[in-house]
């Protein structure tokens, strides 16, 4: 199997240079880049499974070079900051990343986190796991299995998080089942992260939500596709057909 390229993006060099030793111990490649045009340069030039990405950047900071990558790519990111508040993150993830971690950290943290994300966000179907199933028809949308892309009626591709494809498939799988919030942690966030209070957790699970329905273009305030069932958590009201 090729090796798993992890792209840090910090300009503090020693930061670097300890998590990127650590990574290497663990058994990845790794690649560094001080800002974003280093970044840039970096994605383009390499096959990257995963970023980490410093808040605070000279020049552009990481919120804008996060948003702008999760436009363009599906790679997993993992926001790197010192600062350490529930706001914090959850503008990091409103802004497409999978993940936060707060400095000071500890690299063996750092580096388990980073492997669940790519478990989570890139890890190869099981093959016992719809076998033969390429993708999922539901309403005007398709989302393709084999791509990990969803697609509209007129053939648009429509890019995914990591997070978002693998909340989104999850969904299509036990469509018209309610999910708990819980659930939906399980699948989007670290679930022995403890950092942040129970309603900020609450939280991220109704922004995770709210971001699937905006790529899905569900209206959250007369949401016929993923409808809020008080009290209990969300359902994706739809018939889909698996192919």
């Amino acid at each position: 199997m090729r090796q798993q390229t992890i792209l840090i993006v910090d300009d503090d060099v020693d930061i670097s240079t300890l998590v990127a030793e650590q990574l290497r111990q663990a058994g990845y490649a790794v690649v560094l880049a001080g800002d974003g045009r280093a970044m840039r340069a970096a994605i383009a030039a390499h096959d990257i499974d995963l970023i980490i990405l410093d808040l605070n950047l000279p020049g552009e900071d990481g919120l804008s070079l996060c948003r702008e990558t999760r436009s363009r790519r599906d790679i997993p990111i993992i926001m790197l900051t010192a600062r350490g508040e529930a706001i914090d993150r959850v503008i990091g993830l409103e802004v497409g990343a999978d993940d936060y971690i707060a400095k000071p950290f500890e690299p063996r943290e750092l580096t388990a986190r980073v492997r669940s994300v790519i478990r989570r966000t890139c890890s190869p179907r099981k093959a016992a796991e719809f076998p033969r199933v390429k993708r999922a028809i539901f309403r005007n949308w398709t989302l393709d299995f084999e791509n990990r892309r969803l697609v509209t009626g007129n053939g648009q591709a429509v890019l995914l998080s990591g997070s978002e494809y693998s909340l989104l498939k999850f969904m299509l799988e036990h469509a018209n089942e309610v999910l708990t919030r819980e659930q939906i942690l399980t699948l989007t966030s670290d679930p022995e992260d403890e950092e942040m209070a129970t309603h900020s957790l609450q939280r991220v699970a109704d922004l995770q939500i709210s971001r699937l329905r905006q790529k899905l273009n569900d209206n959250a305030r007369a949401s016929e596709l993923i409808m809020t069932i008080r009290g209990q958590g969300y359902v994706l009201a739809a018939a889909v057909v698996f192919e």
